[in-house]
């Protein structure tokens, strides 16, 4: 198995049907993720499950409770056809230094941005996270993020699954090493169509999803 990322926070399986995939994942693996928030505004909301130590997974799809957004939803979940793992996010020990030093290194996260949602028991989270690549959109290079002073998502006593592998491939891996080096990370890369793949140890075994 694949050794655990430098400083992943998150990884991000989105879905055009969030109600159905957090039934599927619960199937799957004998876990029920717990519900997140809703990312108001953005048409968005989020179920977690914890991967081990401080990260985490989020499942993410359509909010039924808000509005039509103005502009698209987040990771483009309008355009999936079924769930995918679509990026997943880093969180160094200081962002704007993280952010300067790959662009030192010729790659460009993007500017960090304020976010924020408030979770089912009504306390406020608030965090700044960059764009992620724009260089190689594929969602293979993280982005990055940075939660200030609001509690981690993985010390409210999330469920757990813990992450047993994650790995890659791309048509053209060595395209998107040297990103991976600019943000101080690293995610084993092999040749093949787009795709992220992780296994996480539940209690009916191993389950892979990609």
């Amino acid at each position: 198995m694949n050794a655990v990322p430098a400083h992943l926070d998150h990884l991000v399986l989105a879905t055009p049907d969030l109600a159905a995939t957090v039934a599927e994942f619960t199937e799957r693996t004998g876990v029920r993720p717990a519900p997140g928030g809703a990312h108001v505004g953005r048409g968005t909301r989020n179920h977690l499950v914890s991967l081990g130590g401080s990260s985490y997974l989020e499942i993410i799809g359509p909010d039924p409770e808000q509005a039509t957004p103005d502009g698209p939803r987040p990771f483009a979940v309008d355009e999936l056809a079924s769930p995918r793992t679509v990026t997943w996010a880093i969180s160094p020990p200081d962002l704007d230094a993280a952010v300067a030093a790959a662009r030192a290194r010729g790659y460009d996260p993007g500017e960090p941005r304020p976010m924020s949602r408030r979770r089912p028991d009504g306390t406020l989270l608030q965090w700044r996270l960059t764009d992620g690549d724009t260089q190689h959109p594929s969602g293979l290079v993280p982005f990055l993020i940075d939660w200030g002073t609001s509690v981690h998502p993985t010390a409210t006593g999330l469920p757990l699954t813990p992450l047993l592998d994650l790995s890659a491939s791309a048509p053209e891996p060595d395209e998107i090493r040297p990103l991976l080096s600019a943000l101080d990370t690293r995610l084993p890369l092999r040749q093949g169509a787009m795709a992220i793949t992780f296994t996480v140890d539940t209690p009916r075994g191993p389950v892979t999803f990609s």
